[in-house]
């Protein structure tokens, strides 16, 4: 590691306890969801965020737009939202001499930090507009390829009950999601905190940690940090342990999976573990990152079988059981 990356990743550690104890009045408890949320901006990544209605989610994102200094907006996705409605659309106009020519008006997606509320709940039309978005950072409008705001992210949550009137994301989609976000029900002591907090006749202040600029010198710091040949060993074993029907396929696999992780797990992996260790004040990540994110960042790409639901398996505990298997520990922390 050379002598000038030292320094900068300690700064750039000190500036993200900053930004974490910003989020933490806003955001009280839920240490790991924070965690992840930050893990998956400084990866350059997206976020699916799953949890019941009045957890904290949109008020989650509104802080971490403040805090890391994205310009930020929102859209609720609803049945009859129109592609139209998220990336914009051409106008006639009519100048004064008389003269007609077509003016293009930006969507919400011409931002930094895009909320897709509810992401489920749109068409797949709809939520197929996202798609080019996520992936290339640019859209396609009438013919012409529109650059969007550096950085661009994506933050989407789902509500993992109400199934009625949905449609869910195809795979294609979910892969595009850095990490699968799953937001708790707060225990005893958080959710005093929180009544507190938040029934007073004063909000908590949020400030800005973060420019937009210094979020995309972060990402490019993140990807210099090193990781060990025994760290990528582990990646790539994790993976293709997870591939059912393969040479490679964890021998308690069985007949539990439907379907695996593509090598967009592998990559996703590599940025994660090294935020995470960042977040953490390690230089470099271990197979305990490894561990800890692999639920996160496999959960949305696998799909249990037919026969693993007819058992009451949990695609969860699938992961759990093959990642402690791969890395070597007994208990996959959080």
């Amino acid at each position: 590691m050379s002598d000038t990356l030292v320094p900068a990743i300690e700064a750039l550690g000190e500036r993200l306890a900053q930004a974490r104890a910003a989020i933490a009045p806003r955001f009280i408890g839920q240490e790991t969801v924070v965690d992840l949320s930050l893990t998956a901006l400084l990866s350059g990544g997206h976020a699916l965020l799953v949890g019941l209605p009045g957890l904290g989610k949109t008020r989650l994102v509104d802080t971490l737009a403040v805090v890391m200094g994205l310009q930020s907006n929102r859209v609720q996705f609803t049945p009859d939202l129109m592609p139209a409605d998220i990336l914009g659309s051409e106008v006639l106009d009519t100048a004064e001499d008389g003269r007609r020519a077509f003016r293009f008006i930006e969507g919400p997606v011409f931002c930094q930090l895009l909320m897709a509320d509810e992401i489920n709940r749109a068409s797949p039309r709809t939520q197929s507009a996202l798609l080019q978005a996520m992936q290339e950072r640019e859209v396609t409008i009438a013919g012409q390829h529109r650059k969007l705001g550096a950085p661009f992210h994506v933050l989407a949550t789902q509500n993992p009950i109400e199934q009625e009137g949905t449609y869910p994301l195809p795979e294609a989609q979910l892969d595009r999601f850095l990490v699968q976000i799953d937001v708790e029900y707060p225990d005893l002591d958080t959710e005093r905190a929180i009544l507190m907090a938040t029934t007073g006749t004063e909000d908590a202040a949020v400030t800005e940690i973060f420019t937009a600029a210094e979020l995309i010198e972060a990402q490019t710091l993140i990807r210099r940090m090193p990781v060990g040949d025994s760290v990528v060993d582990t990646i790539l074993a994790l993976v293709r342990a997870c591939r059912p029907g393969t040479p490679e396929a964890d021998a308690s696999l069985g007949d539990s999976l439907a379907w695996g992780p593509g090598p967009r797990a592998a990559q996703a992996l590599m940025l994660a573990v090294r935020a995470r260790a960042l977040l953490q004040g390690r230089l470099a990540p271990s197979a305990e990152d490894v561990a800890a994110l692999a639920r996160p960042v496999l959960i949305h790409r696998m799909a249990l079988s037919f026969a693993a639901r007819a058992r009451g398996e949990s695609l969860g505990g699938v992961i759990d059981r093959i990642a402690g298997r791969v890395t070597g520990t007994l208990e996959v922390a959080a």
